[in-house]
């Protein structure tokens, strides 16, 4: 497995241009072109520049630098808050983009057009699960502060959906709580899935000495639906909770939240008669961890004071 995808990315990167300095017939090479094209029409600002390219600082910067010297990019503060930097292009820049973006679909047509059109329709199915593939494959899953940015952008995200598509709307001071204290080890553990360096999920799980832990505020962002990460989410929570000796999982939902209900009894879980007074729930669920003597035991050998995910 290991051999094709390193085949596949040979044939891809001297097919698509990559080893070529002057990509595109311009006279800079692919990495510069991209940066061209991430920082777009409106501009865009340096931080999630970088995460979007998968950069570090150094390199960014470097590449920018080189777009400025061009005269097609300028750097400068943000409207906003001057403490931000924000990479536009200028006019020269986009003129530049605009042809590259014209070529770039002249050198795609290239490719379409070595195929008859049922291996054209089979080579843009294939790239589109490769695409969505790669793209669930570089979600990575970090355990966080639950009162930190990144969760609180999350969280009021997840309370906007449930009072949109709830008919009664959705206060979660009216339910069973789960506080930052309640979800920082100890006593739980928060965890937000992340793509490209944005936040597109969370979940969090609080722990019960003796009792069911409790998986809680589940969520995904709408954009990020379809790669795979609510379930990825609900693992590393469950792996979480069997970590501290959980013998069984609760999670409690609403009935409108149909997705998440799917994803609970295709995970294993089973519903039961309601084990709390959750306001907002309309269905009750548990799932009992086999093994968990042998994973406890297995965690204390390998030292594990948290899932790794």
């Amino acid at each position: 497995m290991v051999e094709q995808v390193r085949s596949f990315s040979r044939t891809v990167t001297q097919r698509v241009g990559a080893l070529n300095e002057r990509f595109m017939e311009r006279n800079r090479p692919l990495a510069q072109s991209r940066m061209l094209w991430e920082i777009g029409l409106e501009g865009c600002e340096l931080r999630p520049l970088r995460s979007r390219l998968g950069l570090d600082s150094g390199h960014a910067s470097r590449l920018l630098r080189a777009l400025e010297a061009e005269g097609l990019v300028v750097v400068e503060p943000s409207a906003s808050d001057r403490r931000v930097r924000r990479a536009r292009l200028t006019e020269e820049g986009l003129r530049e983009r605009a042809l590259l973006d014209e070529r770039s679909n002249t050198h795609a047509s290239t490719i379409l057009a070595g195929l008859d059109p049922a291996r054209r329709e089979q080579l843009v199915d294939a790239m589109r699960t490769v695409e969505r593939l790669l793209t669930a494959a570089a979600v990575e899953i970090r355990m966080v502060d639950p009162a930190g940015r990144d969760a609180v952008l999350c969280l009021s995200a997840y309370y906007a959906e449930l009072n949109r598509r709830s008919d009664t709307g959705y206060d979660p001071k009216a339910g069973i709580s789960a506080e930052p204290h309640e979800l920082r080890p100890p006593a739980g553990a928060f965890f937000v899935a992340y793509l490209r360096g944005e936040a597109i999920g969370c979940g969090g799980v609080k722990h019960h000495d003796g009792a069911p832990a409790e998986i809680k505020r589940m969520w995904v962002a709408e954009s990020a639906r379809g790669l795979g990460v609510g379930r990825r989410m609900l693992a590393c929570l469950e792996e979480c909770a069997r970590d501290n000796g959980a013998a069984m999982a609760h999670i409690e939902t609403n009935g409108t939240l149909v997705e998440a209900i799917s994803l609970y009894l295709s995970a294993g879980y089973v519903e039961v008669p309601a084990f709390n007074d959750e306001p907002f729930a309309d269905h009750w669920f548990e799932k009992p961890f086999a093994d968990v003597e042998a994973h406890k035991s297995d965690t204390t050998a390998r030292g594990c004071t948290a899932p790794m995910c």
